[in-house]
């Protein structure tokens, strides 16, 4: 029998893995062959990789219905990583191929990135310093500082990251809401936090509204022009989930009408940002998708990619299939 196949693909822009694929070779040991392939589209693809039994692939790298066709023995694409939108999931489904993501292993870096985000933009901590550096003392921010207790902490989506990120706000004195259509009764019991029964009901009573939902059809610009609207005068937005879910049209605009008071965003559509004019909208913070970058949490997430690539190519129970594959 000749020996498994494990793929990993890399972004060529911006690689995120090491050259030597040193921790999945490290838990794959000799069960597996383990390549390493630089790719920036499904196109890049070449004849080995698409020749894998698994491929682990990285959040930058789209792989579509074209890429998934050609993989000839792949029994599971393993998203590094939470998201899992960048993959033809319905496409891996018609295959036969089990798609696998890695939901656990950033939330608490997520969670902690949303809070700086939202206490960075209650108390102005960038105009500050860039004040202070100017040599300047006026505080010319100040309508803008908010104390944190008077203050609603709008939660949109209460897994995970969500419950985590509600439980810092808590802690830090903010009232927190939450709208989450999927979750039972009682969820808002469990954690000490209050329920809204529909997104606008939220938005209303909302100062802070932090994102954590998936990417689907149901969530695509969920946030547009008429939800930010409805959000307090002078509110502000934070998303640390995926940047679709806002318009990006709609969130530009409302911070250089004043609507919003800041808006801290590490994820944005079509990003990164694109232009000098997005770059330069007033009260906003950008941070390149680094919410669930830690080095304790890309160990973890390489690390629980390769168990689950592992167990694909010989013959074990899958973990975090996404796509209802879970015969091998």
């Amino acid at each position: 029998m000749p020996q498994p196949h494990i793929a990993i693909i890399d972004w060529r822009t911006a690689p995120q893995g090491d050259a030597e694929s040193a921790i999945e070779k490290h838990i794959i040991g000799r069960a597996a062959r383990v390549t390493r392939h630089l790719c920036d589209t499904d196109a890049d693809m070449d004849d080995e990789l698409a020749s894998a039994d698994a491929v682990i692939i990285w959040h930058n790298m789209p792989l579509s219905a074209r890429g998934i066709a050609r993989l000839k023995n792949c029994r599971a694409i393993i998203r590094n990583g939470v998201g899992f939108d960048s993959v033809d999931v319905q496409a891996a489904r018609e295959r036969g191929i089990a798609v696998c993501n890695v939901p656990d292993y950033g939330t608490e870096e997520v969670a902690d990135h949303a809070i700086a985000l939202a206490l960075a933009l209650c108390r102005q901590i960038l105009p500050l310093d860039a004040e202070a550096k100017a040599l300047g003392w006026n505080i010319r921010v100040t309508p803008r500082l908010r104390r944190l207790s008077t203050l609603t902490f709008g939660i949109v989506g209460l897994g995970r990251i969500g419950t985590a990120t509600a439980l810092r706000a808590k802690a830090l004195g903010f009232k927190v809401g939450f709208f989450d259509p999927y979750l039972p009764n009682g969820a808002d019991k469990a954690v000490g936090v209050t329920r809204a029964r529909s997104l606008d009901e939220l938005l209303a009573q909302t100062d802070v509204l932090s994102l954590h939902c998936p990417l689907n059809e149901e969530t695509h610009h969920l946030i547009g022009d008429r939800e930010l609207a409805l959000l307090k005068p002078g509110a502000f937005v934070v998303n640390t989930a995926r940047g679709a879910i806002i318009r990006k049209a709609s969130i530009l605009q409302a911070l250089r009408k004043g609507r919003l008071a800041g808006a801290g965003l590490d994820v944005i559509e079509d990003e990164p940002l694109r232009t000098p004019e997005e770059a330069e909208t007033p009260n906003l913070i950008a941070t390149c998708h680094a919410a669930f970058c830690s080095v304790e949490s890309k160990v973890e997430m390489r690390s629980t990619s390769a168990r689950i690539a592992l167990a694909a190519v010989t013959g074990q129970p899958l973990e975090n299939v996404v796509n209802g594959v879970t015969g091998l």
